[in-house]
């Protein structure tokens, strides 16, 4: 059974101080148009459970259009650091991880309507260590993977410079530790930095 874990888009949900907030009105009534009601969308690229391309943090980095589906569909460890704030190299080797994607939950509730002061974060060696064995898609249960103050997101960077592709603010708080199966497929927006996308897993020999 497929496991949704991405968050709800409402026109409560938390976005980045300063960013388009999210909301969806109905522009069109089907009394009004006698025949069909027509929602529209105003929001950042960077609301709910998002996808970060590298143009999002480097100006000659790829666009969501350009990032290839197919390293976003395929086996998945789901690993819990709960309440860690540094999230190490050493942490990562004592967790047996298979596939090319890795999630990360760090709290055992999303609170999506509000924005977290603090985030837990990967050492840059924990990042070529994910690079190492493999991995080409990440994700965890926060906005982001720098700090929330960071200007210089060196994280960003380096998950960059080791081509694997971030995904953030996934909702993670209604599953556990293990394997699964994975599909997370941004919005083919040209030209974008990041993306809405839908996320959800599955329990691996289930």
């Amino acid at each position: 059974m497929w496991i949704d874990v991405t968050q709800t888009l409402t026109n409560d949900i938390a976005n980045w101080p300063g960013d388009e907030p999210f909301q969806f009105k109905l522009s069109a009534t089907k009394e009004g148009t006698g025949s069909v009601n027509i929602g529209s969308i105003s929001t950042s690229t960077h609301i709910g459970t998002h996808m970060d391309a590298p143009f999002h943090f480097d100006n000659d980095g790829i666009k969501i259009h350009e990032i290839d589906v197919n390293r976003l569909i395929g086996e998945a460890t789901l690993v819990e650091f709960i309440g860690e704030k540094l999230i190490t190299r050493e942490l990562l080797e004592h967790v047996d991880i298979k596939g090319t994607i890795v999630m990360i939950k760090t709290k055992y509730e999303a609170h999506s309507d509000v924005f977290p002061d603090t985030v837990p974060v990967l050492t840059e060696d924990a990042i070529a260590y994910l690079s190492s064995i493999g991995i080409k898609v990440f994700g965890i249960d926060v906005p982001s993977v720098d700090d929330i103050d960071s200007k210089t997101l060196d994280n960003h960077h380096a998950f960059n410079r080791y081509d694997i592709i971030n995904i953030e603010n996934l909702l993670l708080e209604n599953v556990t530790q293990g394997y699964y199966d994975f599909i997370g497929l941004p919005l083919n927006i040209v030209g974008a930095d990041g993306s809405p996308i839908r996320a959800v897993i599955a329990k691996k020999g289930e």
